[in-house]
C-alpha cells in the first residue's frame, strides 16, 4: 500500500501546465488507427489509461510510435477496414473510455474479439453499450452474464439506428458513433443533455460527416436533449493534433488555489471546451476568482491560460444539464464545498456511483473523517460548509480522482492528512504530487 502524507499549505504560488487531455488522447489513438496515413499527437497523456488504449490497438495490428520524453505519439493508420483480429483478449486495464469506445469499433469488424479490464472495470455497467450495439446487429455477450466485462464481440454487417440514450454519456455516444462508421445508413444518438463532444469534433477533423444539434425540448427542467449523427464509411485522413491540457487535471489546482488562503496560481494551456468546463461555472458561482488570461483554438478545441486567486467561497446548487460538463470534477468540488460557507447541493449525479469507485460513498467517508458535514444522497451529496477541515487518514478507494481530491483537501486542513493507495493517480496524472509540491 502506498501512503502519501500531505500537510496544510500556507499559500500556493507559481505556474503549472497540466498533462494533455485524457479524453482527447484516447481518441487520437482510436481515430488515428482508423485513418489512412500518419496521425501525430503532441502533448499526449502518457498515463496508464491511455497506454492501455495504445496497447489494445497494437494488438489489433496498428503500429504506434511513442516518444515519452516529448509526450508525442505517431499512429500509422491503416484505414477504416485495416484492423486485424487480436490473438488474445484485449486488456483495457482500468480504462472505461477504452473499454466502451473500443467496443463500438470492434462491433464493426468482421472478426471476433474479446475485451476485458481490471477488477474495477469488471464491475462497471456495460449494458448501456451492449443494448445499442446489439440493436445495430452485433453480437455482444457478457461472458459472466452480469452485463459487465469480459465481453465477447462478433461484429460486421451493422445497420444504422436512431438510439435514445437513457444517460448523457460521452463514452456511450462515442461507442455508437464509431460503430456507425461501419453501419449501413446513418446512425444517431440522442442523449438527455449534451455530454462532452470530443468525438464529434475529432471525427469531423479527420473527414467524417458528423452533425450535432439540440433535439426536441425535454420535459425535464434545465435539460436540453442533444442529437449527434454520423454517416457511414467515411474516408478518414491522418492529422496532426496538439492536445490541450486536461481541465479535469487542472481542476485540482483550480480548487487548491481557491481554498488555500493567499494563493495565486497560473494554470497554463487548459482545454475549456464548453462541454467540459462546468467546473469554471461552478467555481465562479461559488465566488471564486478565475481570470482567462488568453484564449485560443487548437483544432476545434478551445484552450486558455487561467489565473486563479484564493477567495471566500459560498454554497451553491449543482444539477441538471451542468452535471455532464463536470462529472469527473465533482469529488474536488465536494472539497471546495466543505471549505465554503453555506450549503452546497449536488443532484442528478447518480453516475458517480459507477465510476472507478462509488464516488458519493468515497467522498462522504473521507470528508467526514476530516470534519466535514456531508450527507450522501442517491444521486449526489448535500454539503454544509464549515469553512475548515482537519487532517485524517483517508482512503483513495483506488480511484485517482478521489486521491487527488483528498490531496487538495489536505492542503486546506489543519495538521497532516495521510492518503492510502495514493499512487493510483498514475491512471490519469503520473506527476500529480510532484507538480503540487512545486506550488507549495
Amino acid at each position: 500500500m502506498s501512503i502519501r502524507e500531505i500537510e496544510r499549505a500556507c499559500a500556493l504560488h507559481g505556474e503549472i501546465e497540466v498533462p494533455g487531455d485524457k479524453s482527447i488522447s484516447h481518441r487520437s489513438i482510436m481515430l488515428g488507427a482508423l485513418a489512412e496515413g500518419d496521425t501525430r499527437a503532441s502533448h499526449f497523456l502518457m498515463s496508464a489509461d491511455c497506454l492501455s488504449t495504445i496497447s489494445c490497438f497494437r494488438q489489433l495490428g496498428i503500429d504506434i510510435e511513442e516518444d515519452r520524453g516529448a509526450d508525442t505519439v505517431v499512429v500509422h493508420g491503416k484505414g477504416l477496414h485495416g484492423l486485424q483480429a487480436p490473438s488474445e483478449t484485449l486488456d483495457t486495464g482500468n480504462s472505461g473510455t477504452t473499454t466502451r469506445i473500443l467496443s463500438g469499433t470492434l462491433a464493426g469488424q468482421t472478426f471476433q474479439s474479446q475485451i476485458n479490464g481490471d477488477s474495477s472495470i469488471q464491475t462497471r455497467p456495460m449494458k448501456r453499450i451492449i443494448n445499442p450495439l446489439t440493436e445495430m446487429g452485433a453480437q455482444v455477450t457478457s461472458l459472466r452474464g452480469n452485463d459487465c466485462t469480459p465481453l465477447a464481440i462478433s461484429g460486421g454487417h451493422l445497420h444504422g439506428i436512431d438510439y435514445l440514450s437513457p444517460v448523457a454519456s460521452a463514452q456511450v455516444k462515442s461507442c455508437i458513433l464509431l460503430a456507425g462508421l461501419y453501419a449501413e445508413g446513418r446512425t444517431s444518438v440522442t442523449e438527455p443533455s449534451l455530454s462532452r463532444n470530443h468525438t464529434e469534433l475529432m471525427l469531423r477533423g479527420f473527414g467524417a460527416e458528423v452533425s450535432s444539434r439540440a433535439a426536441a425540448r425535454s420535459r425535464t427542467a434545465g435539460m436540453t436533449p442533444w442529437r449527434a449523427e454520423v454517416c457511414p464509411e467515411p474516408h478518414l485522413r491522418g492529422q496532426d493534433i496538439i492536445i490541450p491540457g486536461d481541465i479535469s487535471s487542472a481542476a485540482y489546482f483550480i480548487a487548491a488555489g481557491l481554498i488555500v488562503p493567499g494563493s495565486e496560481i497560473l494554470v497554463k494551456n487548459v482545454g475549456i471546451n464548453p462541454t467540459r468546463a462546468g467546473i469554471l461555472e461552478v467555481a465562479r458561482g461559488m465566488g471564486g476568482q478565475i481570470e482567462v488570461i488568453r484564449e485560443y483554438d487548437r483544432g476545434g478545441e478551445k484552450a486558455a491560460d487561467l489565473l486563479v486567486k484564493s477567495a471566500s467561497l459560498h454554497g451553491t446548487t449543482i444539477e441538471g444539464a451542468l452535471i455532464p460538463t463536470l462529472i469527473d470534477e465533482i469529488p474536488v468540488i465536494a472539497v471546495m464545498a466543505a471549505c465554503a460557507d453555506g450549503t452546497t447541493v449536488i443532484r442528478d449525479a447518480a453516475e458517480l456511483k459507477v465510476k472507478e469507485s462509488d464516488r458519493i460513498a468515497a467522498m462522504t467517508e473521507n470528508l467526514k473523517a476530516m470534519g466535514a458535514d456531508i450527507t450522501p444522497e442517491e444521486d449526489g451529496m448535500i454539503i454544509r460548509g464549515t469553512g475548515s477541515l482537519h487532517g485524517a487518514r483517508v482512503r483513495s478507494f483506488m480511484d485517482h480522482r478521489v486521491a487527488m481530491s483528498m490531496a487538495v483537501a489536505a492542503l486546506a486542513a489543519e495538521g497532516t492528512t495521510a492518503i492510502e493507495d495514493a499512487d493510483c493517480v498514475l491512471i490519469s496524472y503520473p506527476s500529480f504530487y510532484e507538480d503540487l509540491e512545486k506550488l507549495i
